[in-house]
């Protein structure tokens, strides 16, 4: 079994891909005022249990894969989204030698940079109702965003099965969103970027009459907007000023990776910053988190009111710790006491992966862990047991006791 060493010291940061690239723009002034809900950051000295990443898979490999999850059907299935236009499906076993192509939609996908097919989830009555969510960008219309459902039969997918929920235009080809998941609500919650480019310059987070820029949370069990309704208790429901419905929190710059604490329902969100700070947010509704407004808890460009935004949970300034934030999970599996309840992210560009402790209040971090290089993505199994995509080799990795 091929081993990457992994110092576990706890937080595992989930950056996009290495096309999360960095704006060629000057970096603004960045003044620093105290936000409205502070960032409590404890640095508390290393754990003494160390890891190392070692492969999940390790006769098994994927064209940029970018996702990982299984269906909760009673399966012991895992499946792997690839960039291109592929999910991947196999049994979740070391020993496991061959995968099969669970769905294929390669002729319909504009990928590349921040495009391709970039997330999918399962409805929560897949087993009875096969069907499953998938977030792409389509290469007709160009630049153009698609939520749509599949059906399954057996152990494949139709790609003629798709009905599309609903689509958005895309300005750019970068912060073009990506996860996609349900909440303990049974609702569905999709992340949009701010459109791309640099330094948002329409302004779409802080547009609420915009998609882009967004957390999104729609009923796919409704038909009120033609494939998919808007939950009753959603912020802006019946508004009159020309907000969207479907938005559950804005003022986020490219939350590329989320996910639910299947414990305490938190939404951990990693969201990349422009030239300064990568972030780590836990999503409420209605919350403003202030892109680009700030990034992280510092004003983005001159002075600026912090008043009604939401800091982050944990930030890092750009540098020895990477550029590109990959947001992760809450650990919640059985193999490893000593790391439940720890948030787990990572950074694209350092490779390296931290846990947090959050106890409501308090953020703790360890030292750093290293390295998992080109980290596009945390997941889950069934069991709760944690998953960490490389893109750049097309490895799924696993933790272990070294």
């Amino acid at each position: 079994m091929k081993k990457t060493f992994v110092i576990i010291g706890f937080c595992g940061f989930t950056s996009l891909l290495a096309f999360r690239c960095r704006e060629a723009e000057d970096a603004p002034t960045t003044t620093t005022t105290t936000p409205t809900t502070p960032t409590t950051v404890v640095v508390t000295p290393p754990t003494t249990v160390s890891y190392q990443a070692v492969e999940a898979f390790p006769k098994l490999s994927f064209n940029s894969p970018v996702d990982f999850t299984h269906a909760n059907d009673g399966t012991n299935r895992v499946f792997v989204v690839e960039q291109r236009g592929v999910i991947q499906a196999f049994e979740n076993s070391t020993t496991t030698e061959t995968k099969s192509v669970f769905l294929d939609i390669t002729s319909r996908v504009a990928s590349g940079g921040e495009m391709g097919l970039l997330g999918v989830t399962f409805h929560p009555d897949f087993k009875n109702n096969g069907f499953f969510f998938v977030n792409y960008t389509r290469n007709s219309p160009r630049r153009q965003s698609v939520i749509a459902r599949f059906k399954a039969n057996g152990q494949t997918a139709d790609p003629s099965s798709e009905t599309i929920l609903f689509t958005f235009d895309q300005p750019y080809t970068n912060h073009n969103g990506g996860q996609l998941a349900f909440g303990a609500d049974g609702y569905l919650y999709i992340a949009t970027g701010d459109g791309g480019s640099g330094g948002d310059p329409e302004n779409y987070a802080q547009n609420r009459a915009s998609l882009l820029g967004k957390m999104l949370r729609i009923d796919v069990n409704s038909t009120e907007k033609g494939n998919y309704g808007i939950p009753k208790d959603n912020p802006y429901v019946a508004n009159t000023q020309g907000f969207r419905e479907e938005i559950y929190a804005y003022g986020l710059r490219n939350p590329w990776r989320f996910s639910f604490d299947s414990v305490t329902k938190d939404l951990w969100t990693g969201d990349v910053g422009q030239n300064k700070i990568e972030e780590i947010d836990i999503i409420t509704k209605g919350g403003n988190y202030g892109w680009k407004v700030k990034e992280g808890s510092s004003c983005y460009s001159g002075d600026c009111s912090q008043t009604n935004l939401i800091a982050p949970v944990w930030e890092y300034q750009q540098g020895n710790d990477g550029r590109s934030v990959t947001g992760g999970i809450v650990y919640r599996g059985k193999k490893y006491t000593d790391l439940v309840g720890k948030y787990f992210c990572g950074d694209y560009v350092s490779g390296k992966i931290w846990a947090l402790t959050y106890d409501g209040k308090t953020v703790t971090k360890s030292d750093e862990i290293t390295t998992v290089i080109a980290v596009s993505a945390f997941g889950q199994d069934a069991n709760g047991e944690i998953y960490i995509l490389n893109y750049s080799n097309g490895k799924v990795y696993t933790l272990a006791k070294k």
